[in-house]
């Protein structure tokens, strides 16, 4: 874990199922830190999705990522990095599909997000209004 002066932190997660459980917890612990409890759930459940999504297509290291740009007062930025470099896209799953529709709850639940390349991957990326 890397954490300077309280605004910024992240986690490296090995790319296994206890992956989602670990990256949930830290990420509830870090916003009690905070003071931030009341975006805990929200940030926790968008978290698994795409901890999850990064699950079912990479094999490296999954990045999660926690920043308060002092620049955006009320905003928590949340990342999610994997080494796969194709952008996931947002699709409308029918009822009986079982899967497909995580980046639907992001798109729905964040103030704004979207998707960057990175040096070996990719970084999925939602903003949460601090209340």
């Amino acid at each position: 874990m890397i954490d300077t002066e309280g605004d910024c932190v992240e986690w490296t997660f090995s790319a296994e199922p206890g992956a989602v459980r670990a990256a949930r917890s830290a990420v509830r612990g870090r916003l009690h830190d905070w003071g931030l409890d009341c975006l805990a759930d929200i940030a926790a459940l968008l978290v698994s999705e795409l901890v999850t999504n990064a699950l079912r297509h990479a094999t490296g290291p999954i990045g999660v990522r926690l920043v308060r740009p002092a620049r955006l007062g009320g905003v928590l930025l949340v990342e999610v990095s994997d080494p796969i470099p194709d952008f996931p896209r947002e699709r409308i799953a029918a009822p009986e599909d079982e899967s497909g529709r995580g980046l639907q709850l992001v798109a729905h639940s964040s103030r704004r997000w979207g998707t960057r390349p990175g040096g070996a991957g990719k970084t999925v990326w939602f903003e949460l209004a601090v209340p």
